[in-house]
């Protein structure tokens, strides 16, 4: 399942990047919000939602450690039909192998890139994240504090009834332990909160910095992340998605091999590898369009729900029939377009706000006037 957004050549474009980018940022938010419709039928999915990093952290790196295998792209790159490759520049020669007039030379991913690629594309995002919890939660605690003042220490804990003060001196080693680890958490959440705005702010200013020079065609590399690891982006050919179709088929057919043990187990364990290979394999189209099916199947009985629950909509009452003129009164005329005074078409149309007839401007300013 490929999706490709236009350009030519083998650079991806900018909006391929953006989007392969901003994909995993998307499929958290969908995944989470599906987990928290389910856990109010299966309270258990709670605990999920408890620990949303850790259990998103842990997709993400089983995702993107088996695309990384097996294509030499991220999770989300693969979709759009993109690979990394290693850069090399060379020394520009007289050498006919060359063919960029830059001398960048492109060659597969090495050991110690796709580890490092990893760390770049879940662990550090997995630290982000728990650092920018942190300091919400201290700011939080900062600004109830400046409303309503610093909160008194509570000594709920203490045992001041326990028969003398054996009880409060037993536990004082422990209390003091406690303190010293208070006081550290403490000291640990006022530097997070000094210095993560000053590193969000540098994250942010070099990634758009690489993300406006990316698009401006000044630089080869969309992120600082692939800068420090030497990475390009590039678009997959034909030949080269068949020969990764070969390359994997071989490398699972060598792993078959090296199974040990009688002839059943040899069977069972290459079942449970096959099944192992599918889920790995479709985990990326079956995961985005289980997200699509649960959106729309919500759509769908919300839209029922929501028609089955409206106010049935009755047709407007009839127009109540004319009033009845006074025997002084001034009856209307039959035309709705003729001032009742005048008789004549209404000029600058005002309306009574008592009656809610319209006049003419002039007509009804002077018979209120007399």
């Amino acid at each position: 399942m490929l999706f490709q957004v236009g350009g030519q050549g083998t650079r991806p474009t900018f909006f391929e990047m953006a989007a392969a980018q901003q994909l995993p940022a998307s499929l958290r938010a969908a995944v989470t919000y599906s987990v928290g419709v389910l856990a109010l039928r299966r309270p258990f999915l709670h605990k999920v939602l408890d620990y949303e990093d850790e259990f998103f952290a842990l997709l993400m790196l089983i995702l993107e450690t088996h695309s990384l295998r097996n294509t030499d792209a991220s999770f989300s790159e693969s979709l759009y039909g993109l690979r990394r490759r290693s850069v090399r520049i060379r020394a520009k020669k007289d050498d006919t192998r060359l063919k960029s007039s830059d001398g960048i030379h492109h060659s597969g991913l090495e050991k110690r890139q796709r580890v490092l690629s990893v760390v770049f594309m879940v662990v550090l995002p997995y630290f982000k994240s728990k650092l920018h919890s942190v300091y919400n939660k201290e700011r939080e605690a900062r600004l109830q504090a400046s409303l309503w003042g610093p909160t008194d220490e509570r000594f709920d804990d203490v045992d001041y009834f326990g028969g003398g003060g054996n009880p409060l001196f037993s536990r004082g080693g422990t209390d003091a332990e406690t303190s010293v680890r208070t006081s550290l958490t403490k000291k640990i959440q006022k530097i997070i909160f000094a210095c993560y705005p000053w590193l969000h702010a540098s994250c942010e200013g070099l990634s758009f910095t690489y993300q406006l020079l990316y698009l401006l065609d000044a630089t080869g590399f969309y992120s600082v992340g692939l800068h420090a690891l030497g990475i390009h982006v590039c678009r997959a050919t034909g030949q080269e998605l068949m020969d990764n179709s070969s390359r994997i088929s071989k490398i699972r057919s060598r792993e078959r091999e090296r199974l040990l043990g009688p002839l059943w187990l040899k069977k069972l364990q290459g079942a449970l590898l096959s099944c192992a290979y599918t889920m790995l394999d479709y985990a990326q189209t079956g995961l985005i369009a289980a997200v699509f099916f649960f959106k729309m199947m919500e759509w769908w009985y919300q839209s029922a729900e929501e028609r089955m629950s409206a106010p049935t909509v009755y047709p407007p009452p009839p127009p109540p029939p004319p009033p009845k003129v006074a025997r002084e009164g001034i009856p209307l005329p039959p035309d709705r377009t003729i001032c009742p005074l005048c008789s004549q078409k209404r000029a600058n149309p005002s309306v009574v706000t008592v009656s809610g007839f319209v006049f003419c401007y002039a007509c009804i300013f002077k018979y209120v006037s007399q």
